[in-house]
C-alpha cells in the first residue's frame, strides 16, 4: 500500500482534523502518500433550518459513507460526536482518538461569564442538549438557534445579535479562535454535560479492510477513549436517540472503574431525567446498555417524544417552551 484516502468535510475544524490525521499515519508509515477527498455535507448545505428537522441522522457522515462504499476514499474521519450509534453495513468504526477537554465554552463580548447574563440575556446554540442544561439553571433566558460554521457563529456574536453564545472548546482550541473573544469561560461538566463522543475523532473504515484497520488502529486509536466511546452509543443506541435530540452522556474511567452520567430532558430544562452508574472496566462491555434500560424505566423514551414535539413545533425551534 503507498496511498490512503480520507473522506472529510470541507469546513475548516474538519480539515484541522483530517490534517491532524494524515500527519500521524505518514510520520508511523512515510511510504504511504496520505490524501484528502474533500466533501461538503448535508448538515453543511442547510443552514437555514435546525439540524433535527432536516431529516434523518447522520447529517454530517452521510456524504463521507458514501465515498468510502463508492470506493473513493479508504478512511472517513469524523468529530465522533456527529457520528450516529448505527453503521451503514460494509463499514465500521475502527478506531477513536484520545479524548481531549470535552468542555463547552461560554462565549460573550459583553458579559464576563455565563453567571454575570442579565435576566432575558439572548443565548445562542445549535443544540437542544445544551438549550436543556442552560434553562434548567437559568430559565429566564432566552436561547436562540445559531446554525452555520464556527467562523459564522462568532461573527454573530460580534455582530452583537447575541448576549453569548455556547460552543465547544476544543474546535476553538484547534483553531486557535478563542484569543479573539473578549469573554470566555469553560462550563464544568457538573454544569454541562457533553454529548457522546465529544473531542474525540472517529476513524471510519470499510469493514473489510484488514490492512487499513491494522493502520488505523496501531496509529490512531485509544483503547480508553474507544471504550468510554462504546458506553456512551451503547447508551444512545439504546434509547434511539438521534445526535440532536436533547440528551447528555458521559463516561468515564478512574482507578479501574468506569462510570457514566447520563441526562435526558424537555428542550426548556423544566423536566429531566439524570441517572449515574458504574462499574469495573473489566465487566463493563453491557453498561451503555444497562444504563438506557434504568433510563427506559423511568420514561426517558416517553420524554424524547415529547420533547422533539415540544422542541419543533410547526418547524421552528421555540426559544422557550
Amino acid at each position: 500500500m503507498n496511498k490512503i484516502t480520507i473522506a472529510t468535510r470541507a469546513s475548516d475544524l474538519a480539515l484541522w482534523q483530517a490534517y491532524h490525521v494524515r500527519d500521524r499515519i505518514e510520520a508511523a508509515y512515510p511510504n504511504i502518500k496520505v490524501e484528502l477527498n474533500k466533501i461538503t455535507s448535508n448538515g453543511d448545505k442547510v443552514l437555514d433550518k435546525p439540524l433535527a428537522l432536516i431529516g434523518g441522522k447522520g447529517h454530517f457522515t452521510k456524504e463521507l459513507e458514501d465515498e468510502m462504499l463508492a470506493g473513493n476514499a479508504d478512511i472517513a474521519v469524523h468529530s465522533l460526536k456527529d457520528v450516529p450509534s448505527y453503521m451503514p453495513e460494509g463499514l465500521e468504526l475502527a478506531a477513536i482518538t484520545t479524548r481531549q477537554d470535552q468542555s463547552d465554552v461560554f462565549l460573550s463580548h459583553t458579559y464576563e461569564s455565563f453567571h454575570a447574563l442579565p435576566e432575558g440575556a439572548v443565548v445562542g446554540t445549535t443544540s437542544l442538549r445544551r438549550r436543556m442544561q442552560l434553562l434548567s439553571v437559568r430559565p429566564d433566558l432566552k436561547v436562540k438557534d445559531l446554525r452555520g460554521n464556527v467562523n459564522t457563529r462568532l461573527r454573530k456574536l460580534a455582530e452583537g445579535q447575541y448576549d453569548a453564545i455556547i460552543l465547544a472548546y476544543i474546535g476553538l482550541d484547534r483553531l486557535d479562535l478563542l484569543k479573539d473573544i473578549p469573554f470566555t469561560e469553560k462550563l464544568p461538566l457538573s454544569v454541562m454535560i457533553p454529548p457522546m463522543g465529544q473531542a474525540a475523532l472517529g476513524i471510519q473504515i470499510k469493514s473489510k479492510d484488514e490492512a487499513i484497520k491494522k493502520i488505523v488502529q496501531e496509529v490512531l486509536n485509544d483503547e480508553d477513549t474507544f471504550l468510554c466511546s462504546k458506553v456512551e452509543r451503547d447508551f444512545i443506541g439504546d434509547i434511539g436517540a438521534g445526535c440532536s435530540a436533547p440528551v447528555a452522556v458521559n463516561a468515564t474511567i478512574d482507578n479501574g472503574m468506569i462510570s457514566i452520567k447520563a441526562m435526558v430532558g424537555y428542550p426548556d430544562g423544566s423536566k429531566i431525567l439524570e441517572e449515574k452508574i458504574a462499574a469495573s472496566v473489566t465487566s463493563c462491555q453491557s453498561l451503555g446498555i444497562f444504563m438506557g434500560e434504568r433510563m427506559r424505566k423511568v420514561g426517558a423514551l416517553k420524554i424524547l417524544k415529547e420533547a422533539e414535539t415540544m422542541a419543533f413545533k410547526d418547524g421552528v425551534p421555540a426559544e422557550r417552551i
